[in-house]
């Protein structure tokens, strides 16, 4: 079986093809088209087929990673967006739950009130109420004040509609209605419901949700309509396979459903990569480093096992997302960084990006704002004959150029000034990986680092001693782990139910119902999807707090038909993941089930074990040496520095540093008092030392 993983970022666009009979494996590079990204993928798939002498009609599976719903969010540039909500409930959106996301602050920035996805003129109300605690009608659903609310929006270039009404994660009759009535009335709409997109309870953030999901749905659609058509036209009969934020893959027909599935896609797939690449070198702690041009991606993996968001902290943009998500945490640090002063004077990297179009000025294509890259040019970290394996040159002059500008605003030596960028885009990464971390009582000290994306390997050593981490992971492959992530997944969906039960008077018989109702759904989309009920695996989960708790934690469900004895384990579980996470528990205490989830999982075919090609040597893979500056204690010196080909590095044996390490995908820098080897697995191992 041939399979292609595809993840377009924010400057490149990385492919990794895989003949998984074989074991056969072959990476390339395109530069992202952001004005229609499906332009990129389809011109870098034609190019590895026919790099590696394939014919698309032979690929199995395409797996893809997408930021076309990220980018949307990010960028405000979604669809306008209409909201039939309850009577009285307009607001529900712009007030939130009060909260300030920075609580001393006079002056700040509220996303869900200063970038409403749902404009106010554009959210109607209509008479119509379903009440807890089971969900019955109070109010009948006013269906011609539906009509007339849809046929408003219409009027008004409305071209997506959220419906979200009160307490539909009982009772979703009144919104599946209304939908109905406004696909009549609208019928060129995207339209969703809160309940199809997110049953759960908390109003504000499943109202926001499912209007995500209406501000992202015609972009999504549309680009996921553009691609499957062109890979027909390549005459390709592929199954396409979209990354989804909760770490599996779904089919095109359940992202275009349900478009908030995507809005960490790429993101997910790193973090998977990282984890499976350390995996490979038997390490189950690892914080992942993923460096790209525009933005660099933090996970944490702990025993093997990748962290997920919970109701306090999943969000996207500032907006909040009940929806399942791996943890990962972004900030605006890349490649393609611009370094620039503040109206204060004060010397600052990101998070503006120049992206793949101009990009840096070291790419030769107009860029005149000095960067990260540009930065690693003047300090010898970057050769032109070493970017994309020389398939991409590099302007040195015009790099020393705006580095030199910037250079004398600040009054300072060129060295000093591109070196001070290096510096402070690290520092900015180390201290988004303590909030991860040390924030959140974790030590990292305790992991390895794995660097990966494009720029990772280029400043993974230097932020892990920031760290004082004392190993770095540099993948085989590290530029295109995050395609290589798409290779290791499955195909996977979740299904939530809310609950609200007590520990002390529970109703088994409506858990026991609401799981098998959840797994028989989760069975026909499958069957959807082609993929016979043998071929699924289920896992069960409770979101689950102590009563009068304002947030829950995840505790695995114990599987079969609960029984007294089940619960009994159930709420074990919870005690102890209340001690882990808080450091006591409180076994008197009532526990209250707040949701039920199940996850079904059906496996795809996955990349094996990978192996570095054997009888390489030191001398082989050395190049040349080159002149580099590094910043020690205080002051900057300049170094002596071997430059090594990675393809013909020996395996075990310790080299020391500084060294640069080159290869198509990315380049490796280790800094003075560290050393390098090449593992077994073909991943580099950087080893810290103390820096004198």
């Amino acid at each position: 079986m041939k399979m292609i993983g595809v993840d377009v970022g924010g400057t490149f666009t990385d492919f990794v093809y895989s003949d998984m009979d074989r074991g056969s494996l072959a990476i390339h590079k395109v530069s992202t088209t952001p004005s229609d990204p499906s332009r990129g993928v389809m011109q870098g798939i034609v190019e590895l087929c026919e790099r590696n002498g394939v014919d698309p009609s032979e690929i199995s599976y395409v797996l893809h990673g997408t930021t076309t719903a990220t980018n949307a969010v990010l960028e405000g540039k979604g669809a306008t967006c209409g909201m039939i909500t309850n009577d009285g409930f307009r607001d529900i959106i712009h007030i939130g739950r009060h909260q300030r996301p920075e609580h001393y602050s006079i002056r700040q920035d509220i996303p869900w009130q200063a970038r409403p996805l749902v404009r106010r003129r554009f959210r109607k109300t209509v008479p119509g109420r379903i009440v807890p605690p089971t969900g019955e009608e109070l109010v009948p659903l006013d269906e011609e004040a539906v009509r007339r609310a849809a046929r408003e929006l219409h009027a008004e270039g409305v071209n997506s509609v959220a419906i979200c009404f009160l307490f539909s994660f009982l009772n979703p009759a009144h919104e599946n209605r209304a939908k109905e009535l406004v696909q009549e009335e609208m019928p060129e709409a995207f339209v969703t419901t809160s309940s199809f997109i997110s049953p759960q309870f908390r109003e504000f953030e499943r109202f926001t949700t499912a209007g995500l999901a209406a501000f992202i749905g015609p972009k999504v659609d549309r680009y996921i309509a553009h691609l499957d058509s062109a890979l027909r036209d390549l005459g390709m009969t592929a199954e396409l396979r979209i990354m989804a934020s909760n770490g599996g893959v779904a089919t095109p027909k359940m992202v275009v459903e349900k478009p908030a599935l995507t809005l960490q896609s790429g993101l997910a797939a790193g973090v998977l990569g990282g984890a499976w690449i350390g995996a490979q070198d038997g390490r189950d702690r690892l914080i992942t480093l993923d460096i790209g041009g525009t933005s660099a991606d933090i996970g944490i993996i702990v025993d093997g096992h990748v962290t997920e968001t919970d109701a306090r902290s999943t969000s996207i943009a500032g907006f909040p997302l009940l929806m399942p998500m791996l943890d990962i945490h972004t900030i605006g640090a890349g490649g393609g960084s611009i370094a620039w002063q503040d109206r204060g004077g004060a010397f600052r990297v990101g998070p503006q990006s120049a992206g793949a179009e101009p990009g840096p000025a070291a790419y030769g294509r107009g860029g005149t704002l000095p960067t990260v890259t540009d930065a690693n040019v003047v300090l010898g970290r970057l050769a032109p004959q070493d970017f994309l394996g020389g398939e991409m040159g590099l302007d040195v002059a015009a790099a020393r150029q705006v580095i030199d500008a910037l250079a004398r605003r600040l009054a300072m030596s060129s060295e000093e000034a591109a070196e001070g960028i290096l510096t402070i885009l690290n520092a900015n990464m180390a201290n988004a990986i303590r909030s991860r971390t040390v924030q959140k009582g974790i030590d990292p000290r305790g992991f390895a680092l794995v660097a990966m994306g494009g720029a990772g390997p280029l400043h993974g050593a230097e932020v892990a001693r920031m760290l004082s981490i004392p190993e770095i992971l540099v993948p085989p492959s590290p530029g295109i782990t995050s395609a290589m992530g798409l290779l290791t997944t499955d195909l996977k969906y979740d299904l939530a139910r809310t609950q609200f039960q007590l520990s002390t008077r529970v109703d088994l018989d409506r858990i026991n119902a609401d799981l098998a109702s959840m797994e028989t759904t989760l069975i026909r989309q499958f069957a959807e999807d082609h993929i016979p009920e043998e071929a699924i695996g289920f896992s069960r989960m409770a979101d689950m707090r102590y009563q009068g708790q304002g947030y829950e934690l995840n505790v695995p469900v114990p599987a079969g038909v609960l029984d007294a004895a089940a619960l009994d384990v159930l709420w074990a579980h919870f005690h102890s993941a209340h001690e882990r996470e808080y450091g006591h528990a409180f076994p008197g205490n009532p526990i209250e089930i707040v949701n039920l989830r199940s996850i079904a999982r059906a496996e795809l075919p996955k990349l094996g074990a990978l192996a570095a090609a054997e009888g390489g040597s030191r001398a082989a893979a050395f190049e040349r040496t080159v002149e580099t500056v590094f910043r020690v204690g205080s002051g900057l010196e300049s170094f002596k520095t071997s430059v090594y080909r990675r393809a013909a590095l020996p395996v075990g044996e310790d080299i020391p540093g500084p060294a640069i390490v080159t290869q198509k995908d990315s380049t490796t820098v280790v800094p003075p008092g560290a050393s390098f080897r090449q593992l077994p697995s073909g991943s580099l191992l950087i080893t810290l030392g103390d820096l004198k």
